[in-house]
Parts: C-alpha cells; sequence; structure tokens
C-alpha cells in the first residue's frame, strides 16, 4: 500500500479503537493517525504469530487485525501515562 492508504488507514482504524476504548481520549488527528498505523503493525505481528494472516491491504480482515492491534496499543498507552 503506498503512504496515502496507510495514512487513510490508519485514521479510520485509529478513529475506531477510540471510539471503542473508554477512557480520556482527547489526542489529535495526528496521534490517532499514528495510532491506527502501530495498531496495524501490532495487530499484523500478532495475526501472523497465531497463524491468522496478515495486513496486506484495505480489506474487512486487514481492517480488524488493524482495529484490535490499535485498541490493544491504546490500552498500552493508557496503561503508561496513568503512573
Amino acid at each position: 500500500m503506498g503512504i496515502l492508504s496507510w495514512i487513510i488507514f490508519g485514521l479510520v482504524a485509529g478513529i475506531l479503537a477510540k471510539w471503542i476504548m473508554p477512557g480520556n481520549n482527547s489526542s489529535g488527528i495526528i496521534m490517532t493517525i499514528i495510532l491506527g498505523i502501530a495498531g496495524a503493525v501490532v495487530g499484523g505481528y500478532i495475526s501472523i504469530f497465531l497463524g491468522m494472516g496478515k495486513v496486506d491491504g484495505f480489506n474487512l480482515g486487514s481492517f480488524v487485525i488493524a482495529v484490535i492491534g490499535a485498541i490493544i496499543v491504546l490500552f498500552i498507552y493508557h496503561k503508561i501515562s496513568n503512573q
């Protein structure tokens, strides 16, 4: 995927992760994009480790993996920032 595709994919995945995950999610659009992209990377590694597939483009499976990864990244971010 191209860089613009990753930015859009990350933005949508990050927005959904923030919507699903409770808590204070008052970061801006850049952090939301970074959250989504990091979530896609984390989710991709986890899904490959579990033998479920990988993030390989704009499809439903990749999107679900990216959102789950973004939720994990957001959870870890909340735990680290609240200490």
